[in-house]
């Protein structure tokens, strides 16, 4: 046999040798004995978990040596009932979250040497995983003064190579959102061929009237995908799901690229319950909306700069260096999140938790507050 000289690593491809992980939001261990601690970094649910979905979740246990189902059929029809069928079980698909549902539309729809835009800041994996898959990543960033989509740039930006332009509203990390009128300029505009990925995970936290979500342009629009998940609105970021809504025909081909039995038993009995807990999804987004506005009171008063949010986090602009504020937060026992690899530099990002935690958080602050001006 000839001599070959190469060894394993002549297979690596290129794209992926690249170190770039995605961090979630850290925890807080207390440095003091008997403190409690506040975990304000991960956009989590302030006041836990839908009951009705634990209750569906104890009752799984029982036969856990059991396959879950192959596919995502029964969670499909239960959000077809949810959204009052305006959309059938046929346009949705579901998947382990909606990281996840990110990936499986890049894999589907890019190939190496292709293009997608995104406008940092922006939730990392739309740039990590598009890189995994060999594409070229086309940055359109926000507008700097108030993180607005920049619709015309987006629209210079596309080339023969697109394939992808994904949207984010409300955003993370900015808490920003893209007003009715600016989605619909972009929509008329794109070639119809160039898929649009609105990722409205914190849609139910919106108030704003110009506010929009995907789902009135599904039927006039064939190049849209929705993304949302179960981790925020109903405390199920544990079980790691979540769904995507589109056409009939873009449903079907991304759920030929499912995984059999991607869901487990227990995230599907806990989801398809959650959709049914009216009360626990009304008092979630009664709570954000009313301590959003408390911490834009309190932030106001102390003088600390933060964006205008329609999510449940505000985007600041720390009185000290990122580092240091997130690490004296944390001898405070509480955790936020720096975002500097969301493009965000310098900025952190604060999830609003329940009254006690954010009252916990204005204290800390009052403290900093005080230690700089003294």
């Amino acid at each position: 046999m000839k001599t070959i000289t190469k060894n394993i690593t002549s297979l690596f491809k290129p794209y992926l040798t690249v170190k770039n992980s995605y961090k979630g939001g850290k925890g807080v261990i207390s440095k003091f004995e008997g403190q409690k601690v506040y975990k304000l970094s991960s956009n989590e649910n302030p006041i836990g978990t839908s009951p009705l979905a634990i209750e569906a979740i104890k009752n799984a246990t029982k036969d856990l040596y059991f396959y879950p189902d192959t596919t995502d059929i029964r969670l499909r029809e239960a959000l077809e009932v949810y959204y009052d069928h305006q959309l059938n079980k046929e346009q949705f698909v579901c998947a382990a979250g909606g990281s996840e549902l990110i990936d499986l539309i890049i894999r589907a729809f890019v190939k190496e040497g292709e293009e997608v835009i995104v406008s940092t800041p922006c939730f990392v994996p739309y740039k990590m995983f598009s890189k995994w898959s060999g594409a070229e990543v086309i940055n359109v960033p926000l507008s700097e003064t108030d993180y607005s989509l920049q619709v015309e740039g987006i629209i210079n930006a596309v080339t023969e190579k697109t394939r992808i332009i994904f949207l984010t509203s409300p955003n993370n990390p900015t808490g920003s959102y893209i007003k009715k009128r600016e989605f619909e300029s972009l929509l008329k505009q794109l070639p119809p061929h160039i898929l649009v990925v609105f990722d409205e995970v914190y849609w139910h936290f919106a108030e704003a009237e110009d506010y929009t979500t995907a789902l009135p342009y599904i039927a006039e629009y064939n190049n849209i995908i929705a993304i949302n998940s179960f981790s925020k609105t109903y405390g199920l970021a544990s079980l790691r799901i979540g769904y995507a809504y589109t056409n009939e025909t873009v449903a079907a081909y991304l759920r030929q690229i499912c995984k059999p039995f991607l869901i487990t038993k227990l995230s599907l009995e806990g989801t398809i319950a959650s959709l049914k807990d009216d009360e626990f999804i009304n008092k979630t987004i009664q709570t954000i909306q009313t301590e959003r506005k408390f911490l834009e009171e309190q932030y106001t008063l102390l003088g600390i700069q933060f964006y205008p949010t329609q999510a449940n986090f505000f985007l600041i602009n720390p009185p000290i260096p990122s580092t240091e504020f997130v690490e004296f937060l944390a001898n405070e026992g509480i955790a936020v999140r720096p975002v500097d690899n969301f493009g965000a530099q310098g900025m952190v990002r604060i999830s609003i938790g329940n009254r006690e935690a954010n009252e916990a958080l204005i204290v800390a602050l009052k403290k900093l507050v005080a230690t700089i001006t003294n």
